[in-house]
């Protein structure tokens, strides 16, 4: 039985690991926040707790639990749990809003990212991929992440700013990842040189950046997303302030660069080491007969569809998610307190063999229409979050990452050799410890 409640008399005991002083087990996590994950979940079940990250943090695994807390009836959890790791950083930004104010917002947004504006998006976004593509260079130490990054970035400025990439561009990078590494400093103070105070040197950077453009989006707004929040309006025509548009332009490029950006690091990675799947998914793109993709070629690259989901599985690009309890609350005979952070885990639910055919191994078929796994239950495969704060931006990113693929197997063919590895990287979200080096060959 779940449910929010006044009392529990006899909860069940909670499992807690305190870890060191001050920091808890955050070493851990930030070593491997993979087996950390499972291990919890494999020794003390859907519901334990640990210190880390300057908070106490109750772990909900396992799909049961993610969906008690993503269905939140009678709004039981708070998302402004993010404030917490990333609120100086991406400060009011929609992920970090709740119940009606969220709502509000959300519907706002939403019009940013209909169907109309996605088809707008994917056309413009086409050249800048064509134009960065020419530039990648074939050789045996390709570094992927680095120029994935440098191109997502690039999208990014250009469809959601309309800027032209150019020397500013490689500001805002650094802004960027100044902001996202913050998030899991375990000295979470404005002390030069830690990650926190770069961090906020980041987040000035962005604001100063987006406030200047705020003027010519509103005289002479365009088709790229910091005009439609510029012009997007309420039922009752209300807008948003100002503060209100930079804070979200701000969260939500981040947002859109950073996965984007590790989804398609992952899908390289799995494709050089099955270069039967890359071949098969480079077949489906010539079959197209196009360089670049129209919307309604999307629905036909089927199988980068299914390459893509197992990416996701295999790598969530946010692994947990936090949460606080805006009241007492009974999950499975366990007593969550009143105000208490929790986290829910799309990585662990990715993983579990009660579900999973060898979670371990790439099998896209998995997700064919034929085995279905992710069917098992309604939030077992949740890379995008889910309930009402589900990602909001999760179409334009599916359609990012195919745009890109497409061009990339047209142009190019990649390989690892066969003991290679790679390794995550957990300092911020998920990337590849030595940035995905691959021998890259451009097709004849």
């Amino acid at each position: 039985m779940t449910h929010a409640t006044d009392t529990l008399a006899a909860p069940k005991p909670m499992h807690t690991e305190r870890g060191w002083p001050l920091i808890g087990v955050s070493l851990d996590y930030l070593r491997d926040a993979h087996h950390f994950m499972l291990d919890r979940y494999h020794r003390y079940g859907e519901v334990s707790c640990f210190h880390g990250f300057g908070t106490k943090v109750i772990a909900l695994l396992g799909p049961d639990a993610t969906q008690f807390v993503f269905q939140n009836r009678g709004d039981m959890f708070a998302s402004s749990a993010w404030e917490h790791f990333i609120g100086p950083f991406f400060h009011r930004g929609v992920m970090l809003l709740d119940f009606d104010e969220h709502r509000v917002h959300r519907r706002i947004m939403q019009s940013a990212f209909a169907h109309d504006a996605l088809v707008s998006y994917l056309r413009n976004m086409q050249p800048r991929i064509e134009q960065d593509l020419a530039h990648w260079q074939p050789g045996s130490q390709f570094k992927v992440f680095d120029h994935l990054k440098d191109l997502t970035l690039n999208i990014g400025s250009e469809i959601f700013i309309g800027h032209e990439a150019g020397p500013q561009t490689a500001a805002l990078n650094k802004a960027f990842l100044a902001t996202v590494r913050a998030g899991t400093d375990m000295l979470r103070l404005p002390i030069p040189g830690t990650r926190w105070h770069k961090g906020l040197k980041g987040r000035r950077v962005l604001e100063a950046f987006m406030v200047a453009e705020l003027p010519a989006k509103k005289t002479q707004p365009g088709e790229d997303l910091l005009s439609r929040l510029c012009m997007a309006r309420t039922e009752d025509g209300e807008l948003f302030s100002d503060e209100d548009v930079v804070n979200h332009i701000i969260f939500v490029l981040m947002a859109a660069h950073d996965t984007s950006t590790i989804t398609l690091s992952n899908m390289i990675y799995q494709l050089a080491r099955h270069p039967q799947w890359q071949e098969r998914l480079r077949e489906q793109s010539q079959a197209l007969g196009k360089s670049t993709l129209d919307f309604d070629d999307l629905a036909a690259l089927g199988d980068m569809e299914l390459v893509m989901k197992e990416a996701l599985r295999l790598c969530a690009p946010v692994p947990m998610m936090p949460r606080r309890a805006t009241r007492d609350i009974e999950y499975k005979g366990f007593l969550i307190p009143k105000g208490h952070m929790i986290a829910v885990s799309p990585w662990v639910s990715h993983y579990l063999d009660d579900y999973w055919s060898h979670p371990d191994q790439f099998d896209p078929e998995r997700f064919s229409a034929e085995r279905a796994e992710d069917k098992q239950h309604p939030f077992l495969w949740v890379p995008f979050g889910g309930g009402a704060h589900k990602c909001i931006g999760l179409h334009f990113g599916q359609m990012e990452v195919k745009a890109i693929l497409h061009q990339l197997l047209l142009r190019f063919k990649w390989s690892v050799p066969a003991d290679y590895v790679m390794q995550q990287d957990f300092t911020s979200l998920p990337i590849p410890k030595d940035r995905l080096p691959v021998m890259l060959e451009r097709l004849s």
